[in-house]
């Protein structure tokens, strides 16, 4: 386990005088060294998880998911294989979101709520004054 509290399993060392740390798409660490700075050595290989039902993991905060019950037993294989998808050294998540097509969207619920809001209100006046008049 790392300092942060999340654990690689199996555990990939890397050596106290590595230069650089590189990661394939294929989840193959490697290292070059100050005592060997021309070649590349493999260090180990990252593997991805996959879940029968992914809906059942018990979401943990900061991206990170728990196995459940529900959720069945982890299917480990190397970036690439089985279903799994692939590393991207260097690389940031995109957010699948718009943001301003999610705003406009909002605003256009919230506008539809005022509108049904404004309608129940007259309605319920128009009956206040009809049980009035029948008074």
């Amino acid at each position: 386990m790392t300092s942060d509290g999340y654990l690689l399993t199996p555990n990939i060392t890397i050596p106290n005088d590595a230069q650089s740390i590189s990661i394939g798409t294929d989840g193959t660490v490697s290292v070059v060294t100050a005592t060997n700075p021309t070649t590349a050595t493999t260090v180990g290989q990252i593997q991805l998880a996959r879940f029968p039902n992914p809906a059942g993991l018990s979401a943990e905060g900061r991206n990170l998911y728990n196995q459940t019950g529900a959720s069945g037993t982890a299917i480990t294989s190397p970036p690439g294989q089985n279903g799994t998808g692939t590393l991207q050294q260097g690389f940031l998540e995109g957010s699948n979101v718009n943001v301003v097509t999610e705003l406009v969207n909002l605003i256009l619920a919230q506008r539809g709520y005022e509108f049904n809001t404004r309608a129940v209100r007259v309605s319920d006046e128009m009956l206040q004054a009809t049980t009035d008049l029948v008074r």
